[in-house]
């Protein structure tokens, strides 16, 4: 060891701000403007590089890769950066790529995430709390991922798409459009198939709550008019936070259109 918790064999280059209780294994490469927080440890052969910032007690597994620059034929070069936040599993292959120009420079992952081994987060990702991204998925640029979002094995989201909070992508399913939050999503070319009624109870949601989304899902996927004046009529007549939160999703500013109950 040539410093109480850098490993020998790895290379941190000038600039680099490591806390003191990190932990940098065998075969790593910390780029200069690197900043790793407290508690955090680089198993091995990782590479952390770009304006990349790792919060407090985040885990990272062999060959990971973190602050490459974008895979966007439009990124010239531009001061970008990638901000992980505290407490995340970051595991075996993971890559997450910095920000670009255009999508505002950063690309940000919350607290408490799981990343399965293989999965791709692109640049400019939006990433919430407590996500879940299950192995080899991919997560194009611009997406943004609220809090507790889970995304199945092998699936792919399209760029600019939302996925609101609580929802669930089940594996193999390839996402275009915008889901509402608590929404199941599953199929090759995914469809809007329910609610993630599993993960509600989990959570400890009141069953009053779960009722109501029940009411507002049949309102969304039967009543009249289009689904945005469905949403708009929904949010007059709900008192649930929960359906307020599926409105004020469908109200949001989006560069996508939404899946919609069949």
């Amino acid at each position: 060891m040539t410093g109480p918790m850098i490993h020998s064999s790895a290379i941190v280059e000038d600039g680099a701000q490591i806390h003191p209780t990190a932990r940098i294994g065998p075969f790593c490469v910390v780029g200069k403007d690197v900043q790793i927080g407290p508690d955090v440890e680089l198993r091995s052969h990782v590479v952390v590089t770009g304006k990349t910032t790792i919060g407090e007690g985040t885990l990272v597994f062999p060959f990971a890769v973190l602050g490459e620059i974008p895979q966007d034929l439009k990124f010239k070069g531009e001061e970008s950066a990638l901000v992980v936040g505290e407490r995340n599993r970051i595991r075996e292959h993971v890559t997450m790529n910095s920000g670009t120009e255009g999508g505002g420079g950063v690309t940000r992952i919350g607290d408490d995430g799981l990343f399965m081994a293989g999965c791709h987060i692109a640049h400019d990702a939006q990433v919430g709390d407590r996500v879940i991204v299950v192995n080899s998925a991919a997560i194009a640029g611009h997406c943004v991922l609220e809090d507790e979002v889970i995304v199945g094995g092998l699936s792919g989201v399209h760029q600019f798409v939302r996925i609101g909070r609580g929802a669930i992508i089940g594996a193999v399913t390839m996402v275009t459009n915008d889901v509402i939050p608590y929404g199941l999503v599953q199929a090759p070319r995914g469809e809007l198939d329910g609610l993630n009624l599993v993960g509600l109870k989990r959570r400890g949601v009141a069953r009053s709550d779960i009722t109501a989304l029940r009411a507002a899902f049949q309102m969304l996927a039967q009543g009249e008019g289009t689904f945005h004046d469905r949403a708009e009529r929904l949010g007059a007549e709900t008192e649930s936070d929960y359906v307020k939160r599926i409105v004020a999703f469908v109200m949001g500013d989006s560069e996508r259109s939404f899946l919609t109950p069949r």
